[in-house]
């Protein structure tokens, strides 16, 4: 099922040049939020999540999108995908990693690149309640990452849950994102995650006395770092080198047994493109797009100050094939 890697309907406008503009750009062109209703949900080991859902349509498709390391539905991408299904008349959900919809979980775990098993529980959960109608999943950054994770490893059994998949700018080899945004203007984005990353896992420490080092928490100058101290500790991993290792998706590619769209631009400062999957790196389930440019999550188009309409289309477009 896939053409060229390099096919790809995706042009950023001449007034925006360059990765870094076309990944910074998109935050200052949010758009208002979609008529969210939130749900809670309890987990399993008695912690919860929360949801944001469109209004419910019978009978209509949906898509489950999965948000990006400290993002949520407030995020562009998230917005603008979902006032896109609700104009459509499709139904639409952003289910919140755990900490991430405003109010801190309860239990010493988070949420990591690596999360399959969370995915595999929500969508468990989303086929029981939408057991008649197509259902997508759709991953951005981390969160495709943990998506693109899950359907490698669960193989033909992802089918039973959902029609098709979409993974737009993961980081397929955590060892070489990672590494890649501790180095020159890339330390604007790491400075930026660690903000939030660090006051979340401090009031994490106060809840959770013993956790880990306050004080090596606050001096973590870049994600090895932070993920040495807190995130592969509290996620049944080594150190951070087990952690990006076991939890990176692009060994898995092979194996994904249903439709899966993996969008990586080129010009991505978060994972640089020698780094990314050929052909030959994975099933004939999954279609690579890999435009020239896009930044990382960014796929501006039209005149000044742009929209972000591209995306929200094209993953709509590849959807509809299996509708």
């Amino acid at each position: 099922m896939s053409p060229s890697p390099t096919d790809s309907t995706y042009r950023a406008p001449r007034w925006l040049p360059g990765g870094h503009a076309q990944t910074i750009w998109p935050l200052l062109r949010k758009g208002p939020m979609p008529a969210f209703q939130r749900e809670r949900w309890t987990t399993p080991d008695g912690d919860f999540i929360d949801l944001d859902w469109l209004p419910r349509r019978p009978d209509a498709p949906l898509v489950v999108l999965f948000h990006g390391l400290e993002g949520s539905s407030r995020s562009p991408y998230a917005r603008s995908l979902m006032r896109h299904l609700a104009d459509l008349g499709w139904n639409g959900v952003v289910p919140h990693f755990r900490g991430c919809s405003g109010e801190p979980n309860l239990k010493p775990r988070a949420y990591h690149s690596g999360d399959a098993d969370e995915i595999g529980w929500i969508l468990e959960r989303i086929a029981a309640a939408f057991p008649d109608v197509p259902r997508f999943a759709a991953g951005v950054s981390l969160g495709g990452n943990a998506l693109l994770l899950w359907l490698g490893t669960r193989g033909d059994d992802a089918r039973k849950l959902i029609d098709g998949a979409a993974a737009i700018c993961p980081p397929l080899d955590l060892a070489a994102a990672g590494h890649n945004l501790g180095r020159g203007f890339n330390r604007v984005y790491t400075r930026h995650f660690l903000a939030t990353l660090k006051e979340s896992a401090l009031a994490k420490l106060a809840r959770h006395p013993g956790l880990f080092d306050a004080d090596a928490v606050r001096a973590a100058a870049n994600l090895y770092q932070f993920d040495n101290l807190v995130t592969a500790p509290l996620h049944g991993y080594r150190d951070t080198d087990d952690y990006w290792l076991r939890a990176s998706s692009k060994p898995h590619l092979q194996d994904i047994r249903l439709p899966t769209l993996v969008i990586n631009p080129k010009n991505d400062p978060f994972l640089p493109a020698r780094h990314l999957p050929g052909p030959a790196d994975v099933s004939t389930h999954v279609r690579l797009e890999q435009p020239a440019e896009g930044g990382h999550v960014g796929f501006v188009s039209g005149s000044w100050p742009g929209r972000l309409d591209w995306l929200p289309r094209r993953l709509v477009r590849f959807f509809t094939e299996f509708t």
